[in-house]
């Protein structure tokens, strides 16, 4: 099968668009009588070759200190100055370019450089500073439109992506097995303790009210966020008993920041499922947000064997691996390790700012 080469929009446009501007050129000559066909094939290629090269070295400046990711306004401070120096380089080079064709065609011309240079500077200079203008505005409105375009099937994507997530924590809090055996530390508590009876059913109320009307919040507050993994362990607690036991710490200045819905929860969930749930003995979850270097830590730890094919397969870790993503532009990290002591450790590291 053969591997054909496109070309991309941007080249295509450069070459289309430049070579559109030669040929009205190349008219104007030809219209004025004493055309030189082999002087006008050389000026078109010419000023195909260096108009494109001129400002394709402008798309690589721009490219380098990210104009494309600048606002409307930061991007129309940068873009006049643009357009000053690109008139000007375009001035200097085709002066120069126009200079040493009428010597090379033109035996008669004995006219210096400098003096041709001043005879045809205002003009060259206001019709460069006039094509560079187009050229900026309609490089970087293509720009700003795509990046537009490109913000609003992230956010789409990330909409969808945390609906998945509200389904996939809803799946599980409706699971069978689990609801199976809430209600079956319930019932028999209702006789033992009903104290704890009411508890047990408040927790599992407030687990399936956030699960259903909750899903089109993507951001929380890490308080919010720690009340509903207290909720949720607490609930799992009247189903392992003394196998679980957990400890949260949460600096209380972190409290109020917003982070993607359900990201401890889904941590947490897999700690007791992948964890507590295989261990004979159960063990520690422990749960902490702190702030280090920049970054906002969201730690969970649990014992048990780390199995990576099993961590790779899981919708929820996959789900929330492609919301941070999207959420923090590429800046999130995300890490999963074990030591020698059979303790799993999750970490996912937001930026702060």
């Amino acid at each position: 099968m053969e591997n054909k080469t496109t070309i991309s929009l941007y080249w295509k446009c450069q070459l289309i668009g430049w070579s559109v501007a030669s040929l009205y050129w190349e008219y104007n000559g030809l219209v004025s009588g004493n055309f030189n066909w082999v002087l006008g094939i050389l000026q078109f290629i010419s000023d195909v070759l260096i108009y494109i090269l001129l400002t394709h070295l402008y798309r690589s400046f721009a490219l380098r200190y990210n104009f494309q990711n600048l606002n409307l306004g930061q991007l129309l401070k940068r873009i006049i100055p643009s357009a000053i120096v690109l008139g000007i380089a375009y001035t200097l080079v085709t002066t120069l370019k126009l200079y040493l064709f009428k010597i090379w065609f033109l035996h008669s011309f004995s006219e210096s450089y400098p003096d041709f240079f001043k005879e045809n500077v205002q003009l060259i200079f206001i019709g460069g500073i006039r094509l560079m203008s187009i050229w900026l505005l309609a490089y970087h409105l293509y720009q700003y439109a795509q990046r537009e375009i490109r913000t609003s099937r992230e956010n789409s994507r990330l909409a969808i992506i945390s609906r998945d997530a509200q389904m996939s924590n809803l799946s599980a809090q409706l699971n069978p097995h689990f609801l199976f055996n809430s209600l079956n530390n319930i019932k028999a508590l209702v006789i033992e303790d009903p104290k704890s009876a009411r508890r047990a059913i408040d927790l599992l109320s407030d687990l399936l009210r956030t699960s259903l009307y909750n899903g089109d919040v993507m951001l929380v507050s890490i308080q919010d966020e720690i009340n509903l993994v207290k909720d949720y362990l607490e609930l799992e607690k009247l189903r392992f008993e003394e196998r679980l036991q957990y400890d949260i710490q949460l600096d209380k200045d972190l409290a109020s920041l917003q982070i993607p819905r359900l990201s401890i929860q889904t941590l947490v969930e897999n700690a007791v499922k992948h964890g507590i749930a295989k261990l004979k003995n159960g063990g520690l979850i422990t749960v902490k947000v702190e702030q280090s270097a920049g970054f906002i830590h969201l730690n969970v730890q649990n014992p048990g064997k780390l199995n990576i094919s099993e961590t790779e397969k899981g919708v929820g870790l996959k789900n929330l691996k492609e919301r941070l993503e999207l959420q923090y532009k590429g800046e999130a990290r995300f890490t999963i390790s074990s030591d020698l002591y059979d303790i799993v450790l999750v970490d996912i590291s937001i930026p702060s700012a």
